[in-house]
């Protein structure tokens, strides 16, 4: 099967099967992907996209594969100052999930050493992973356009 089309509004009786991908897999163009119930199909997407959770792919056949976030390794940071943690992230481009009392990276032992020297505090974790989209554009971008 070849879906061409990705929706954010899928309706749930059209849902018949899932598909969990991780922060990387969701970036997508033209791949072979199998869902959670084991149904091959090639993605062939006029563009690159960022699929987002709770979206849906259309097969060729009118029915949907609802599209979630996988839990995978991250590291979770807190401090008493975020603030200049996540310059230090945002200065290198690192994607990262921002929230009110913590920070969620993929994991890196350079980045973390860098941490633990501004004075954050790591912990591994398994979990979903949005990171904040990038400033030129709705969710991830390759560069900007001026």
């Amino acid at each position: 099967m070849i879906v061409e089309k990705v929706i954010t509004d899928a309706s749930n009786e059209k849902i018949k099967d899932t598909i969990t991908l991780t922060y990387h897999d969701r970036f997508i163009r033209r791949k072979k992907l199998i869902s959670d119930n084991k149904v091959e199909f090639l993605v062939n997407l006029p563009e690159t996209i960022s699929l987002k959770e709770n979206s849906s792919f259309v097969l060729e056949n009118g029915s949907f594969i609802l599209i979630k976030y996988a839990k995978e390794p991250l590291l979770e940071i807190v401090s008493e100052n975020l603030m200049k943690i996540v310059w230090h992230i945002g200065n290198r481009h690192i994607p990262c999930q921002i929230e009110l009392d913590r920070l969620l990276i993929q994991e890196d032992k350079v980045i973390e050493e860098l941490i633990i020297k501004l004075g954050g505090k790591i912990k591994k974790i398994h979990e979903e992973f949005c990171p904040e989209g990038g400033a030129y554009g709705l969710g991830r971008t390759h560069g900007h356009k001026h």
